[in-house]
Formats: C-alpha cells, sequence, structure tokens
C-alpha cells in the first residue's frame, strides 16, 4: 500500500478514522431515501384520491343532485301545465294560450323522461333503484289520469273557460292528489338522497386533503431532519461546510410538503366555496322554481276547483316559501341558501326576482278577487293575458329572472370544478420527480465521502 493510500484511509492526518462513520452515512442515506418515497407515496395517493373526489363531484354526484332537482321542478310545472288546459277547455279564443300550454306539457314531459332515465342509468344502489322504479310506476298512472281529464274534457260542448265538465275535475283531481301525495314526496326523497351524497363526497374529499397535508408534514418533516443531519454528519466528519446535492435534496423535500399542502389546502377552501356560494344556491334557486310553477298551477286550480279556500292557502304557504325561505310547509324544503340570489337583479338593473314575484302574486290576488265577485271569465283573461300586468306576463318575467341566476350559479359551480381539475394537472407526477431527484441527490451527496473509505 503506498503512502498516500495509507493517508487517505486513515485521514489526511494520519489518524484513522473511526469505521462507524461510512455505517451512519449509509443509515443516516438509507432512512432519507426511505423517507422521501415514504412522501412520495402519500402526496401521490393523496392527490390521485383528491383528483378521483373532484370527478365524482364534478361528474358524478352534483350532476346528479341536479338531475334529481330537475325532475322535481319538471314534474311541478307538468301538473300546472295539465290545470292550465283544463282551465282554458277548448275555447277558441284561448287556443293561442292552449297550444303554449300543450307545448309546455310536452316540454316538461320530455325532461321527465330524459331526468328518468339518467338517473337510472346512474343508480348504484338498490334503494335509489327502488324509488326510481316507484317514480316511474307512479308517472305513468299520473299521465293516464291527466289524459283521461282532457279527452273528456275534449269531447265537451259549449264550454266555458273555467268550467270543466264534471268528469274532468274528477280524473284532474285524482291525478293531481297523486301528484302531490306520491309523486312529488317520491321525487323529493330521490333528490334528499342524492344531495346526501353530494355532502359524503365533499366530506370524503376534506378528509382525503386533511390526511394528505399531514402524513406530507409528518415526512417531509422527518426527511428534512434527516437531511439536514446528515449534511451536519458530513460537516463534522470531513469539514465541509455545504454539500451541494444534500442541500438541494432539502430544499427540493420542503418544497414539496409546502406545495402539496398548499394544493390539498386550497382544493378543499375551492370545493367548499363552490358548494356553499355557487352548487347549494342552485340547488335551492330550483327548489323555489319548483314551488313557485307549483303556486301558479295553483292560480289556474282556484278557478276550477270545488274547494277553492284549501287551494288559496296552499297559495300562501307557498308564496311564504319562495318569499321568506324556510320549511315550506310539513317536510318542505329550506330555500334560504338561495334567497339572498333571488334579491339580486339578473342584470343589474330593473327589478329583482322577489320584485317580480310579488307582482305575480298581486295578478293572483287580483284574478282570485275577480273570480269570487263573479266575474270568471275576466279572471280567466288576466291568468292568460300575454300583456304586462297580466299573471302570464309577470310570472315569465319572474321565472326569467330566476333561470337567469340560477344558470349563473351553475356556470359558476362548473368554473370551479374546472378550476379544481387544473389546479391538480400535473400532480400525479411532480412527486415522482422531486422525490426521485431528491433519493439521486442523496446518493450523489454521500458518494464521494464514502469512496474515501475504500
Amino acid at each position: 500500500m503506498t503512502t498516500t493510500q495509507s493517508a487517505t484511509r486513515n485521514g489526511r492526518d494520519g489518524t484513522k478514522k473511526p469505521m462507524a462513520t461510512p455505517v451512519r452515512l449509509r443509515l443516516l442515506a438509507g432512512s432519507a431515501i426511505l423517507l422521501a418515497a415514504a412522501l412520495l407515496a402519500v402526496t401521490t395517493a393523496g392527490m390521485v384520491q383528491t383528483r378521483q373526489q373532484v370527478r365524482v363531484i364534478g361528474e358524478q354526484a352534483a350532476p346528479q343532485a341536479a338531475t334529481a332537482s330537475d325532475l322535481y321542478l319538471a314534474l311541478s310545472d307538468l301538473d300546472s301545465q295539465v290545470a292550465r288546459l283544463i282551465m282554458i277547455g277548448n275555447s277558441d279564443e284561448l287556443s293561442a294560450s292552449r297550444l303554449d300550454a300543450l307545448l309546455t306539457y310536452q316540454r316538461r314531459s320530455a325532461e321527465v323522461d330524459a331526468d328518468l332515465s339518467r338517473a337510472q342509468n346512474a343508480a348504484v344502489t338498490e334503494a335509489t333503484r327502488a324509488q326510481l322504479g316507484t317514480l316511474a310506476t307512479q308517472l305513468a298512472l299520473y299521465r293516464q289520469l291527466a289524459w283521461q281529464a282532457l279527452a273528456v274534457q275534449d269531447q265537451a260542448t259549449d264550454q266555458a273557460p273555467g268550467r270543466p265538465p264534471a268528469d274532468t275535475l274528477g280524473y284532474y283531481a285524482r291525478a293531481n292528489t297523486l301528484l302531490h301525495a306520491d309523486l312529488l314526496p317520491t321525487a323529493k326523497a330521490l333528490r334528499a338522497a342524492n344531495q346526501a351524497t353530494l355532502e359524503r363526497s365533499y366530506a370524503r374529499q376534506r378528509t382525503i386533503a386533511w390526511w394528505g397535508v399531514g402524513l406530507a408534514v409528518l415526512f417531509g418533516t422527518a426527511g428534512v431532519v434527516l437531511l439536514v443531519a446528515l449534511q451536519w454528519r458530513l460537516t463534522r466528519s470531513f469539514r465541509r461546510l455545504v454539500n451541494p446535492a444534500l442541500a438541494l435534496a432539502t430544499l427540493a423535500t420542503a418544497g414539496l410538503v409546502v406545495s402539496a399542502g398548499v394544493v390539498f389546502v386550497s382544493e378543499t377552501h375551492r370545493l367548499d366555496s363552490a358548494q356553499r356560494t355557487s352548487f347549494a344556491p342552485f340547488l335551492a334557486l330550483t327548489a323555489a322554481q319548483a314551488v313557485s310553477y307549483d303556486a301558479a298551477g295553483d292560480t289556474s286550480r282556484y278557478l276550477i276547483s270545488a274547494d277553492p279556500g284549501d287551494v288559496q292557502q296552499d297559495v300562501a304557504t307557498k308564496s311564504r316559501c319562495v318569499i321568506d325561505g324556510g320549511a315550506c310547509g310539513r317536510g318542505g324544503d329550506d330555500l334560504t341558501a338561495g334567497l339572498n340570489d333571488l334579491g339580486t337583479a339578473p342584470t343589474g338593473t330593473g327589478p329583482d326576482a322577489l320584485d317580480r314575484w310579488n307582482a305575480y302574486q298581486r295578478d293572483h290576488n287580483q284574478i282570485v278577487a275577480l273570480a269570487d265577485g263573479g266575474k270568471l271569465s275576466t279572471a280567466v283573461d288576466r291568468l292568460t293575458g300575454i300583456a304586462r300586468g297580466d299573471a302570464a306576463f309577470d310570472f315569465f318575467y319572474y321565472d326569467t329572472a330566476v333561470s337567469q341566476v340560477t344558470a349563473s350559479r351553475e356556470a359558476s359551480f362548473e368554473d370551479a370544478i374546472t378550476g379544481a381539475r387544473g389546479a391538480l394537472s400535473g400532480w400525479t407526477v411532480i412527486p415522482a420527480v422531486l422525490m426521485g431527484a431528491v433519493m439521486l441527490l442523496v446518493l450523489v451527496g454521500i458518494r464521494p465521502r464514502l469512496a474515501e473509505y475504500r
């Protein structure tokens, strides 16, 4: 052995270095690499799970909740159009209104069928499938009763608007009872189940995010501590102030922990904000529309009902529900989340949605007063007229405002989901790149020092 080799093995001052040093270096380096692998595993798994939950919320849970809510709305308006058709009758003077009601009925009927089909395709539990099967059966019976009512009416002659045949009223009473006692409660239960599924998806995403942050901080902090300890060991044993490779590895580890934590927290905040400020108001606004469609149908029902007092009481309950929120009668909806939106003009100018609803309510009260005063023909004209100040015009004016705000909230939610997907872009690869670099840098950092012991 040469003198130089002996000096290298024993140290530059000729003093033999403890043989434990390379073992400690290998132990520290191996532990740092294992922690880097653990950090890689938890961040990658967390990001994959977060991305999966964003997909579940954006492509499954939220659309299913929206479908169930739209189904409830379409059913509410479906019956309103049947009441309108029965109230109009076969009057030649109101043929345009009858055609409009018929076309609206057909459009709503198609929406109900499409919503049912989407819900059946997305159903994953037996309970949901059973609810949908019950709903389909009830819907078939409702349609049969409604068309029997209209068929009897079509056969009548010399029929004045607002005075349908008794058999027509009998069939319609059964259809309306079926809708309010069975169809709408079933649709509401389906909607509630889908909203509960959506809430569970949000809760799962929050759990994944906080576990991801916690484990990333745990393994990342341990990794940084080990890398600093390894750096300190090299400085102490070899009198090297900074090992560039280990310094870069330390920065990369800390950077991954911080950036991954920011992504986990920001995704949770983004999704929670989207739910709170966009999707929950969207669902509440859709429910408010359903209630208002049902209330509008009550105006027609009042003119043909044998017991208009009960109808008027229902109208008052539904109107308070739209205006004040809270529970809309027994087992009703909580619309509070959407009422602030109803108080906002859709274009920033002109009357807001609540003002427009109040205008319709004034129309309704005037129609009721006319009917109670024996002026049924004038009441029908006020209900079906399309001039400003007539009920049909004012309800359309209100519905347009609500629809604009509802569409805005839905678009805002879609933008948030798109942003959430974009923020996660690349995060199934970034941890592997950074932690792969850390493992390589650790090996590069200690290799020259270990070589001195050969």
